[in-house]
């Protein structure tokens, strides 16, 4: 290439970065600049050499450069500044976009403070408030303002544990098992209405008094319905255990959405952890979740799981993370309450747990509740009426409620009737109504008495935990065709009541060779109703011997025990509430196998409780000593 070529060349190069250059800063800016650098006459020469000095000074900013490049160095020189040119543009463009998303970050966050700012003033104006809202905000605190009367069942709740009446001994076993270093779950059954609750709530108080005791004087209580808990196998609510609501369907708190953050729910296991939780009705409790807390007991926390947790999102709370990673701390001792049998609890839930036992209340404990709580009420109450009341429930709560219903019918008849004093009096025969409006009556006694009587016999039978009276009868005639008697009985008496039916005939029949297929028997159950134990057999043994040889049997005695072929008196189940049963129906003497002599320790004054191994036992309890005598001697030929 000739000189003149490479003059051109260089003019070009250069005309071409000054092009750049003016669209870079911009014809002004850049003459501006040039001035100031003193670069701008340089660069107007038509000279290359000065041109390149020029552009040199423009573009590396230095106006000390004064050394222009010899003409075999231009296009070295270009070379140079076209790369010092590319580093400028590349760091413009840089800057440009950075300025691009920094003005777009700005206006989200000014459009969120402007957001936040008509917050602030719409919480000064009123908030989400208006008029409607308002007008039932204050409807409501008036409806709190506005109270009928305290509640008389509140009132009448006893205070202390010294005022529950018939349960010193689940009581102080419940106390006990509270009080210990080490205090255990606990399970309480008993009948309605005799203190369970209220015993539970009342023991925590008392242990707290105790030095040493490991409840704090913070320990919470915490109460719930057992009936009402039900598990959810799509695990979306779980009050007892606490859930886990996801960010998505089940809506977390909005902080935690726009994160996709799951939010765990805490449950009741943890709002009484270092205290108690009281389930009532435990036995209603679905024998999953019954499970599932087993799990709680043991592990002492609640561990929770959710796809949506991510343990390396560091946009996590603190407190979630900890939740998840080492569980809510549910560490609290279980009171659980129930009126149905033990059977109803999980076996692995009952082996978990203490058990603790309140007993049915008797007569005499029913009046003293009723006269306990007239005296709170500043009532005079008759004898007989306590008396009434005693008659037609054995719950607590009933023969309370019954004392609130007599009380208020005596104040609206005092008002309104002649006046008559100032106290209030409660007669038997305002308590008779009393019962008579809530269809309750004294139930028939069995009739007991000295005189004996042939073929009839009282038993005593379970009917939860309240014990009951049974009577059985029995007629024998010779049947028609020796051999050919038949038996009969009540079909729903059940298939234990037929086997006792049968063992009584062998045993009938080895004692005093009599075969009662020689007879037309009828055995009957007064009442009907299902013999679910062997525990009716010595008093179908009883009926079926005195109608087959015609001996009275006593009425003023019942019975209870499973009878073996061998004539030997087997222990049987709820002899507590069966004896408590024979003392409502106003019995003064029952006979009990042996075996259960040590459920017999209760105290019930006034009847006296017989034990017997055997028939030769249990027969001088009902038969008179010749009838006795006769069954050894005599026999059918």
């Amino acid at each position: 290439m000739g000189p003149e070529q490479q003059t051109a060349e260089v003019h070009r190069r250069l005309s071409a970065l000054l092009d750049l250059i003016n669209r870079i800063y911009g014809t002004e800016k850049m003459v501006l600049k040039a001035g100031k650098l003193e670069a701008l006459s340089l660069i107007r020469s038509a000279e290359p050499a000065e041109q390149l000095l020029g552009l040199q000074r423009l573009i590396f900013e230095n106006p000390t450069l004064d050394e222009a490049p010899r003409e075999g160095d231009y296009g070295r020189a270009c070379e140079e500044l076209e790369e010092a040119l590319a580093v400028l543009m590349a760091r413009r463009s840089l800057e440009e976009s950075l300025e691009f998303k920094i003005k777009e970050r700005l206006e989200e966050q000014h459009e969120k403070y402007l957001q936040e700012i008509k917050k602030e003033i719409l919480k000064e104006w009123g908030g989400v408030e208006n008029p409607q809202t308002l007008k039932k905000y204050a409807r409501t605190e008036k409806m709190f303002a506005r109270q009928l009367s305290s509640t008389v069942q509140e009132m009448l709740r006893p205070a202390e544990l010294e005022q529950i009446i018939g349960q010193s001994e689940a009581v102080t076993a419940l106390v006990s098992k509270l009080a210990s270093p080490y205090p255990p779950h606990i399970i309480l059954y008993g009948p309605p209405g005799v203190g369970k609750t209220t015993a539970a709530r009342l023991a925590l108080q008392t242990v707290q008094k105790i030095p040493g005791a490991v409840f704090s004087q913070e320990a919470p209580f915490v109460e719930v319905d057992g009936a009402t808990l039900r598990w959810d196998p799509r695990e979306i609510a779980d009050p007892l255990l606490g859930s886990v609501h996801d960010p998505i369907y089940q809506g977390a708190r909005r902080s935690l959405v726009d994160g996709g953050i799951p939010e765990p729910k805490l449950g009741l296991v943890s709002d009484a952890h270092g205290g108690i939780l009281f389930i009532d009705e435990i036995g209603e409790m679905d024998h999953t979740l019954q499970n599932r807390l087993l799990k709680v007991l043991e592990d002492k926390r609640v561990l929770f799981d959710s796809a949506y947790y991510d343990p390396t999102d560091t946009q996590v709370p603190k407190y979630i993370r900890l939740l998840f990673e080492r569980g809510a701390p549910a560490d609290f001792v279980l009171i659980g309450a129930t009126t149905r049998p033990p059977e109803a609890i999980s076996p692995a839930f009952r082996s978990r747990c203490s058990e603790v036992y309140f007993e049915p209340l008797t007569p005499v404990e029913i009046e003293e509740i009723v006269r306990s709580a007239a005296a709170r009420l500043d009532l005079e109450i008759e004898p007989e009426a306590l008396r009434l009341v005693s008659r037609c429930t054995g719950e607590g709560r009933r023969a309370v409620n019954l004392l609130i219903d007599a009380y208020g019918r005596a104040l609206h008849e005092l008002r309104t009737g002649p006046a008559g004093g100032d106290r209030i009096a409660l007669s038997a025969a305002l308590m008779e109504k009393v019962l008579m409006g809530n269809r309750l009556y004294p139930p028939g006694a069995p009739c007991t008495g000295e005189q004996a009587e042939t073929g009839r016999v009282l038993a005593l039978g379970v009917n939860g935990f309240t014990g009951q009276v049974l009577e059985i009868e029995a007629l024998a005639f010779p049947a028609a065709a020796r051999g050919r008697g038949e038996i009969r009985f009540n079909e729903t008496a059940g298939s234990m009541a037929r086997d006792s039916v049968f063992v009584a005939a062998s045993l009938l029949r080895r004692l005093t060779g009599i075969e009662l297929k020689n007879f037309d028997l009828h055995l009957n159950f007064i009442g009907g109703g299902n013999i679910d134990g062997p525990s009716a057999g010595a008093a179908i043994f009883l009926a079926i011997l005195s109608a087959v040889k015609g001996v009275p049997l006593r009425q003023d005695c019942a019975v209870t025990g499973e009878i073996s072929l061998r004539g030997q008196l087997k222990p049987v189940g709820g002899i507590t509430e069966k004896l408590y049963g024979a003392r409502l129906a106003g019995l003064k003497k029952t006979v009990v196998p042996a075996d259960n002599r040590l459920e017999t320790s209760s105290s019930f004054p006034g009847m006296k409780i017989a034990l017997a191994r055997d028939v030769e036992e249990l027969l001088p309890h009902f038969l008179t000593g010749s009838a006795i005598e006769e069954l050894h001697t005599t026999k059918e030929g």
